[in-house]
């Protein structure tokens, strides 16, 4: 019911925008968070945009440089990358949260897209 889409190769300091097509209810009365996974490494919380009021969080490591943002009409959030870092190279993977309320953890999460490769070469 999620479909991730958007990855790539850039250089540092280069953008992408990454999206994820929801389906089903997942569209309709879900929060939305972009999760990450770099090689070795343990999956964690990127961002957050709730389905209330459109309020987001952000892991400290992409404050300023990502955005979360929705589309309801095209059932789609986005996750705009800019000044990336090769430390922002991961698989991305957007996920649908039940709770209006922001949840971190992964077991706040329903639903999850296949996820998208982000590499950042320096």
């Amino acid at each position: 019911q999620l479909q991730a889409s958007g990855g790539g190769t850039v250089q540092a300091g280069g953008s992408l925008r990454l999206s994820c097509v929801a389906s089903g209810r997942t569209a309709i009365s879900y929060s939305m968070g972009w999760f990450r996974q770099a090689p070795g490494k343990e999956l964690e919380f990127v961002t957050w945009i709730s389905y209330s009021d459109g309020s987001t969080r952000y892991a400290d490591s992409v404050k300023g440089r990502f955005t979360i943002s929705r589309d309801i009409v095209k059932n789609t959030v986005y996750l705009q990358m800019n000044s990336l870092k090769p430390d922002d190279t991961a698989v991305y993977f957007c996920a649908a949260s039940p709770f209006y309320q922001f949840k971190i953890s992964i077991s706040g999460y329903d639903y999850w897209g296949q996820g998208t490769q982000v590499a950042v070469s320096s």
